[in-house]
């Protein structure tokens, strides 16, 4: 081959490679998502008792995440906790709730896959030195105007 074939062929291959690298790394910015905002979802009530609205308000900031979990108390007034440990990887988020009840402890951790409208996910807790687990799916409010 002659050498000004083969000095083309490497600048065409070169570009092709930079052009794929591009793309993907367009993709990759198109599927990052923003949990900012309201979230609403039901939760079955200790003892059976029916259902209660969770309502969950984030804010992110990069990969960190921010917010309140406010639920029905047991008095039924609403409780308002602030969430920690929030973390946004891609599309996966985290965090944990720690709420106190007569003297102790529970912390909820969260985890689930964000997507423009729910986020899908498990949330884990010790019970009796057990750990449990429940699926929770959150639906986006969207503004009223």
């Amino acid at each position: 081959m002659q050498p000004k074939i083969i000095m083309s062929l490497t600048k065409i291959s070169l570009c092709a490679v930079l052009a794929l690298g591009f793309l993907g790394r367009v993709q990759a910015e198109d599927k990052k998502v923003d949990p900012s905002g309201t979230w609403t979802w039901t939760a079955p009530s200790r003892g059976g008792g029916g259902e209660r609205k969770m309502t969950l308000k984030l804010k992110t900031e990069g990969d960190k995440v921010t917010g309140t979990l406010t639920s029905p108390g047991r008095d039924g007034q609403t409780r308002d906790t602030e969430i920690a440990d929030g973390k946004l990887k891609g599309d996966e988020i985290s965090f944990t709730v720690t709420r106190e009840m007569g003297g102790n402890k529970t912390t909820i951790k969260y985890n689930g896959k964000v997507s423009s409208d729910s986020i899908k996910g498990k949330s884990e807790f010790d019970r009796d030195g057990q750990t449990q687990s429940r699926d929770w799916e959150a639906k986006r409010e969207t503004e009223k105007k």
